[in-house]
């Protein structure tokens, strides 16, 4: 047989074979630790590109990992799973895509990881569509203005620091001063309201997350919540991911017109997860050790929060992140910054939780930004005169100290300022309608809790309210549908409170 012929019959061979002809991307592990990877040979990577780890020996190891940096000659890459499985010497795949995250309706009510995994016990759900975890936040023309309201439940929110759908309120203050109780009890309250919750528990110990989750299961609040959870003793890159996780999943409803309500618990370990991860990757640290970037970090985040107009589907994002002060000082790096990127902050204060004061908000400091816009009609009416009432008792309140002999009019301003601040007060797991949120602030601005003793309020304001749900259901439900009152509704909200009253009175000369 010559050689010509059985080089011609080669090539017949190669011609005819049938082969899928694959490219890859190929780098190699040189430096593996701590959550982070340094890789050679993948020169033509991008940022935040994906890659996927495959050992020695050949074998898939499921575990991913991210580009954060580019450098001459190799790439810093974090990896998402168990670290303990990528070694040196291991290949390391270009995937061509931007880290994505699943998002699906089959994931409300779920306790899920930042990669889109069930971890709750339950079965496990299939998702085919993937979300970029990094866009660019909604343009100026896609955005339509902050004038609905997110009702909380809480009473001191809602009257004088409201939120609006579409809005960025902080949530800042020292730990343990009821940051978490504030969302939590937001959540719970949008029950009925058609708002999609997710709560991101970003570094958060998995016993906290487990009681979270509980309480939200025994107020039938898991029906419209995603639980995103990255523990503490998940990998670094876990809490690093979770926030822009979440917001992706609020973006896949917002971008189908429904309205989302996101928190994000807390933005302080975030930082934290950051600031490790940049120093790992030799990263020059700036400020307190964090990169010069770390602004970028979360303005990059929280600009997605957005309320689309008409044309782009009328959907909203709502974002309450939570900040982690150190002994109230609000000038400290990360609280400036985030302060800086919100419409408006709700102040926790650690001296008012310790008096009883709860929720421990310190009016003063707290602001929204977007205003009475963002309130019901009806809310507008009674919490203008609640707010300035508090603000004068703010100023007044130091002379009571004193005991000096005080005018008629202040010591009435005095009196008034006490069951202003006792009326505010709420217990947690409790949030109340806007309709009976309105009847209690009705009746205070009107004086029928003058001469109710300050320790009683709270006590008598439940048994109004009680009082209203069974004899005047009718007007709470108006108030409900009109999110407003005239004059004739007015005096029927009148009516119920005088006759309430007339009962208290006729018991106490009774006893």
């Amino acid at each position: 047989m010559n050689k010509d012929y059985i080089i011609e019959n080669l090539k017949k061979q190669i011609l005819n074979a049938d082969v899928d002809l694959e490219t890859k991307k190929i780098g190699r592990v040189i430096e593996v630790g701590d959550g982070v990877a340094k890789i050679i040979g993948l020169d033509e990577a991008m940022m935040s590109e994906m890659i996927k780890f495959e050992s020695t020996d050949g074998k898939d190891s499921d575990v991913y990992g991210v580009i954060m940096n580019l450098e001459e000659g190799n790439v810093g890459a974090i990896v998402i799973g168990n670290i303990e499985k990528v070694r040196e010497g291991d290949t390391a795949v270009s995937l061509g895509k931007v880290l994505s995250v699943p998002a699906s309706e089959k994931m409300i009510g779920r306790v899920i990881n930042p990669i889109g995994e069930a971890i709750d016990g339950k079965d496990a759900f299939e998702v085919t569509e993937t979300y970029p975890i990094e866009k660019i936040a909604p343009g100026v023309i896609t955005r339509a203005g902050v004038n609905e309201p997110v009702q909380t439940g809480i009473k001191a929110l809602d009257a004088m620091i409201p939120v609006g759908r579409g809005q960025r309120e902080l949530i800042i203050g020292d730990r343990q001063t009821g940051k978490t109780a504030i969302a939590i009890d937001a959540i719970i309250n949008q029950k009925g309201q058609d708002m999609i919750c997710i709560y991101v528990a970003i570094g958060q110990k998995k016993s906290k997350i487990a009681q979270i989750v509980k309480k939200l299961e025994e107020h039938n609040a898991m029906k419209h919540t995603i639980v995103i959870v990255a523990g503490a003793s998940d990998p670094v890159a876990y809490s690093f991911i979770a926030p822009y996780a979440g917001c992706t999943i609020g973006e896949y409803f917002m971008d189908q017109g429904k309205d989302v309500l996101i928190v994000f618990d807390d933005l302080s370990k975030h930082a934290v997860s950051y600031r490790q991860i940049s120093l790992l990757l030799k990263r020059p640290p700036g400020r307190e050790a964090y990169p010069g970037d770390v602004f970028y970090l979360h303005s990059r985040l929280l600009e997605r929060a957005a309320k689309l107009n008409k044309d782009y589907g009328n959907g909203s994002m709502t974002a309450l992140p939570i900040i982690e002060t150190q002994a109230g000082d609000l000038s400290a790096y990360i609280p400036t910054n985030v302060i800086s990127i919100t419409d408006g902050q709700i102040f926790l204060e650690a001296d008012l939780f310790y008096q009883g004061i709860k929720p421990a908000i310190n009016v003063g400091l707290s602001v929204s930004r977007v205003g009475s816009s963002a309130q019901t009609k009806a809310i507008k009416k009674v919490a203008g005169k609640v707010k300035l009432e508090l603000a004068q008792f703010r100023e007044l309140e130091a002379f009571t100290k004193f005991g000096s002999e005080l005018d008629e009019q202040t010591q009435q301003k005095i009196n008034r300022g006490f069951r202003t601040r006792e009326i505010l007060k709420q217990d947690q797991y409790s949030p109340l309608s806007m309709e009976e949120q309105v009847v209690s602030m009705w009746s205070l601005n009107n004086g029928y809790f003058d001469n109710v003793e300050v320790n009683c309020i709270r006590k008598i304001e439940t048994d109004l309210l009680k009082y209203f749900k069974d004899v005047g259901s009718d007007i709470l439900k108006e108030l409900s549908k009109k999110k407003d009152f005239d004059e004739a509704l007015e005096k029927k909200i009148k009516k119920i409170v005088e006759d309430f009253k007339g009962t208290i009175e006729s018991e106490s000369d009774e006893k």
